[in-house]
């Protein structure tokens, strides 16, 4: 009898060793959870041609397929003009350094303490630093060198202060774009990332002061240097990208200024500016820039001033705005946009930003909307008088609502003429500022491709039980099992 109770009770033990070891094993299994690292943080200045932008973004540190998940955290607008009008007035400089500091203070207020050594900060100058570069490399150089040391004495991790060539400007646009309408990366119902099914990506367009930026993936890419390869999230993907330096809104405007003042003498008419309006302009700003200073009248004078008369012409508009492209140079040619720039064939959605959205926007169109209506909606604003677009427009700048007319002319040549949209393709542009709060720019495309030179950091694997107590509950319950195991074969040999 005692036997026998015994046995049941080595059985017992073998029975509950064995379960709790099961269970012990489960729960360590099942019930580890990860910790993130925490995020990482960078830091791009915009260094435009007509005023600089701080960016501030962050990303988890351990990434998605060597690339970041990158947020747009914060934006900061620097008063004053780009950084290639530094020293030109030392009461307008004084202003834009104190901006400067007033966004370096913000930024060091959103971004952890102890994360500030560790954040790269990173300049980089677009078209306004490329023309005063070919200008006056003396001057440019000065210029880098003095944002260099300043960006040094910040308590993050200086990265690089640089020039960027224009197709880097427009392929950073084109990933900017892309990311921000999740055509690399979206999650699942797992909520984990992964490449969209059929993922199609989505031209940019791109308008600043001093340059234009057209960036797509063809249907049939070629292999030539005229492409750009950049590989995000694990896939590879071939970019054409073009930058027109002196085609930027600000720099074709002066084109066509130098154009009117080189057909007549005194007093031009404008057909871009509204009827009653006039402006005196001296020649230094029209003629000063690299863009028009082939341009330059045998008698020019930086000090004489030249008066524009506003006529409200949008026909004649168009026709002096196109006069400013060399279309010729494409004659002939099938894969050709203007002054003899090859561009393969134009291939679904664009997305169109910056200048193109802010003109559109001021002739209250946004989105998509048809070539027709553009026309329709240009040629009603440019026929209104002064009075009327003031009284209307209260709120806007004089010099910005003078040149919506041209603007919007100036978009309609570039893109149908330019860049060979028609009334079907022009269907295809969607004209946008920002997507979930984040503004669609070269610099989030920049950081996205910085984030693939940042290490990754490993999650923290946290489990529910020590090592130490895990191994110790193994050992003592499968010492248990196995003695108990021992003492039924005892018992077992025994009876027979």
């Amino acid at each position: 009898m005692a036997s026998k109770l015994a046995a049941a009770l080595a059985l017992l033990f073998l029975l509950t060793s064995l379960t709790v070891i099961v269970t012990v094993a489960i729960i360590q299994i099942h019930k580890t959870h990860y910790l993130s690292p925490g995020d990482k943080y960078g830091i791009v200045l915009d260094a435009g041609s007509s005023r600089t932008t701080v960016y501030v973004y962050k990303w988890p540190a351990e990434k998605e397929n060597n690339t970041g998940v990158v947020k747009q955290i914060m934006i900061c607008n620097i008063d004053g003009p780009g950084i290639s009008s530094l020293g030109l007035n030392a009461e307008q400089d004084h202003r834009s350094w104190s901006s400067m500091e007033d966004c370096m203070n913000k930024t060091q207020q959103k971004i952890p303490p102890s994360q500030h050594n560790t954040t790269p900060i990173f300049l980089g100058a677009t078209a306004g630093m490329r023309l005063l570069r070919s200008k006056n490399a003396t001057a440019a150089n000065a210029i880098m060198s003095e944002m260099e040391r300043y960006l040094q004495r910040l308590p993050f991790r200086f990265q690089n202060a640089s020039v960027i060539s224009g197709e880097e400007e427009g392929l950073y646009g084109w990933i900017t774009a892309n990311y921000l309408m999740d055509n690399f990366l979206e999650k699942n119902i797992w909520n984990a990332w992964v490449r969209p099914h059929g993922a199609k990506t989505i031209g940019s367009l791109d308008l600043g002061g001093a340059s234009t930026q057209i960036a797509f993936s063809p249907e049939e890419p070629d292999t030539s240097d005229r492409f750009r390869r950049v590989t995000l999230y694990g896939y590879e993907y071939s970019v054409y990208t073009h930058s027109y330096t002196c085609y930027g809104r600000n720099e074709a405007e002066r084109q066509v200024l130098a154009a009117l003042v080189q057909t007549s003498s005194g007093t031009s008419e404008n057909p871009c500016y509204p009827q009653d309006y006039s402006a005196v302009i001296p020649e230094e700003y029209i003629f000063g820039s690299q863009c028009t200073a082939a341009k330059k009248p045998v008698n020019y004078n930086p000090k004489k001033h030249v008066t524009f008369v506003g006529t409200g012409d949008p026909a004649l508009c168009r026709e002096t705005v196109l006069s400013i492209f060399n279309l010729s140079s494409c004659e002939g040619e099938d894969h050709c946009s203007f002054n003899g720039v090859y561009q393969p064939a134009l291939t679904g959605m664009f997305v169109a930003y910056a200048g193109f959205y802010y003109t559109t926007g001021a002739l209250k169109l946004k989105g998509y909307f048809s070539l027709e209506d553009f026309n329709s909606t240009t040629w009603s604003f440019c026929s209104r008088k002064w009075k009327d677009l003031q009284s209307n427009y209260s709120s806007v700048k004089e010099s910005y609502l003078r040149s919506y007319c041209f603007s919007a002319n100036y978009i309609y040549n570039l893109l149908v003429y330019g860049y060979k949209f028609n009334s079907h393709t022009w269907e295809q542009i969607r004209f946008q500022k920002e997507v979930n709060n984040s503004n669609i720019a070269w610099s989030m495309g920049y950081m996205l491709i910085l984030s693939n030179m940042v290490p990754a950091e490993a999650r923290l694997v946290v489990l529910p039980l020590s090592n130490s107590v895990f191994a110790g509950l193994l050992f003592m319950f499968s010492a248990l099992a196995i003695l108990s195991l021992m003492f039924l074969i005892i018992s077992v040999v025994r009876s027979c």
